[in-house]
């Protein structure tokens, strides 16, 4: 297991797609993580990178900004439905592909849920199928959410099952996971004790979201809010990205002044 106690590696934000370096360049930042594309659509990757996805790729090595794609949020391997499940998988495999030919470093996505209380252990399973159908070319990473009863990766509970699904599958070895702060919150999970308990299912964390929450705990609302400004204790929030030890997303509003405010926040306090 990493130390807990380390310091992560890089740190950067959550950014439009249009020109990823130059705004980790602007925010003093490492790395930046965007969409490819539509977050509520299932038409696929498109790049708005002039030059596309070569020259996004060379211009992030020569400025050594780590990229992070995040996939959409229609993206549900889990559910029964096949109308939704069967697009999820291609769209999965086409993102994984667009972010190799980009070099990013991670694909990261929600796990999803099913509709029903009795599906959930078909959730599971069809976790397992999708690694197993899909040639991770990258590393997908894994995020928890902040509400649903149905969902598979809001408790440390169904994290635990996903999980243990997941590696039962050929190509699990490229599955990470992605902790998000303000979803572990508002899903009840105490961030005080978040990263230890997670570590020891997943027995890694590869990246964090670190966001603040506008709702109580256990609330089930995913509504981030900057650093300290939300209901999240502000040394429980630095705790968790501190005993991580990952490279740090944050998902915060504000545009570039903002998100600069919230990096040096975390700075300070790191």
């Amino acid at each position: 297991m990493a130390d807990t106690t380390s310091l992560p590696r890089r740190i950067g934000a959550h950014v439009d797609s249009s020109d990823p370096v130059a705004a980790a360049r602007d925010r003093g930042a490492g790395l930046s993580q965007f969409f490819l594309g539509n977050p509520q659509g299932y038409k696929g990757p498109e790049y708005e990178y002039e030059g596309g996805p070569e020259a996004l790729r060379a211009a992030a090595q020569a400025a050594d900004v780590d990229l992070y794609v995040h996939a959409p949020y229609l993206i549900n391997v889990a559910t029964t439905n096949n109308r939704i499940r069967i697009p999820s998988r291609k769209l999965l495999q086409q993102f994984i592909d667009a972010g190799a030919a980009i070099g990013a470093k991670g694909l990261i996505v929600h796990g999803g849920h099913v509709d029903k209380a009795e599906e959930v252990d078909k959730g599971f399973d069809n976790w397992r199928k999708a690694i197993e159908a899909t040639d991770l070319k990258i590393p997908l990473l894994l995020e928890n959410t902040a509400g649903g009863d149905n969902a598979m990766a809001r408790t440390l509970d169904r994290i635990a099952r996903v999980w243990d699904a997941i590696g039962s599958a050929e190509g699990s070895d490229q599955v990470g996971f992605c902790l998000d702060t303000c979803h572990a919150h508002a899903g009840g999970i105490a961030l005080a004790t978040a990263v230890d308990r997670i570590k020891a299912i997943t027995g890694r964390i590869d990246l964090v979201h670190c966001n603040d929450s506008r709702d109580e705990f256990d609330s089930g609302a995913d509504r981030h809010t900057n650093l300290g400004e939300g209901l999240i204790d502000p040394d429980e929030l630095a705790g968790a990205v501190r005993a991580a030890g990952a490279p740090v997303v944050i998902e915060t509003r504000g545009g570039l002044e903002g998100q600069r405010a919230d990096l040096d926040w975390l700075r300070e306090r790191l």
